[in-house]
């Protein structure tokens, strides 16, 4: 029987920053990972807090566009990692960004970002695929009611977002075959305070939960597969349009290839007006157990 609170918190705390002297770069943060039931932390957390201090280095006229990562070495769980950001460039249109991310004085991640001044253009975008209504689908809790254990109450109430899966989950058992894509409606459990860059850097933060999944599926795995390691190597995002994460939007991922136990996976943010909002490609590591 799952038992924890619904709430928000969690990708909250993560995001909040504490200015600190810098020691590489033209500014720094810090920001503290939240609990996993595993060994190391989240990669969303690096990628959302990363994003975070960019934004504060940057003039409130221009906006995330894109930023591409590396995730260099495991990250302590609820321990605080240093961002030190270096500002590349600034011209009329767009600016430029660096950002490391440091703990126990080795860098754990690095990762560059580009901001650009808002713009009139022509629009154009690709139909957001077809899906069922999110109120129809099981929620986490619903899907792993049966299940317990630290794992299974994450999955249903530590991720700050409410996540239901078409054509199933993957969290103790393959659900929905062994097919190369997946799609999940996503939703903050909490009403999220206003701002763009926070929606963009919430995002961020939960793309990287699922992202890996649709290679989990074609290959016949689930999270509970024995013996299954996985890590996120690199990760590309890029904002098209401003969404509320505290609405519900779609997540459309596609397993691209896989091959030397690594995988690519795309996923792409839709909301219920069928507006793209972001795209995702990240590759990561998957060695099935033996």
């Amino acid at each position: 029987m799952i038992t924890g609170t619904l709430t928000s918190e969690t990708f909250l705390k993560a995001v909040e920053l504490t200015r600190v002297p810098e020691e590489v770069y033209d500014e720094a943060y810090e920001a503290t990972t939240q609990y996993v039931p595993w060994p190391k932390a989240y990669g969303g957390d690096m990628v959302a807090q990363a994003a975070a201090a960019m934004m504060r280095s940057v003039d409130d006229d221009r906006a995330l566009h894109s930023m591409h990562s590396y995730f260099m070495r495991p990250v302590d769980v609820g321990s605080s990692v240093r961002y030190e950001v270096e500002r590349l460039r600034d011209g009329r249109g767009y600016s430029t960004r660096t950002v490391r991310g440091f703990q126990n004085g080795k860098p754990v991640y690095a990762a560059m970002g580009s901001f650009q001044v808002p713009e009139d253009g022509p629009d154009f975008q690709p139909e957001a695929p077809a899906a069922v209504d999110p109120e129809t689908l099981r929620s986490a809790a619903e899907a792993l009611d049966e299940a317990a254990g630290p794992a299974a109450e994450y999955w249903s109430t530590g991720r700050s977002f409410d996540m239901r899966h078409v054509p199933g989950p993957v969290y103790i058992n393959l659900e929905g075959g062994p097919v190369p894509q997946q799609a999940i409606w996503v939703k903050a459990f909490d009403a999220l305070p206003d701002g763009a860059d926070l929606h963009r850097a919430a995002l961020a933060y939960v793309c990287d939960y699922t992202i890996l999944e649709p290679l989990l599926r074609v290959n016949g795995l689930h999270w509970s597969s024995p013996g299954l390691a996985t890590a996120s190597l690199d990760h590309a995002m890029w904002f098209h349009r401003e969404g509320r994460a505290d609405e519900w939007v779609l997540y459309a991922q596609e397993a691209v290839s896989g091959q030397s136990n690594r995988g690519l996976a795309t996923g792409r943010f839709f909301d219920r007006q069928g507006r793209l909002l972001a795209t995702v490609a990240q590759e990561g590591m998957i060695r099935p157990g033996a």
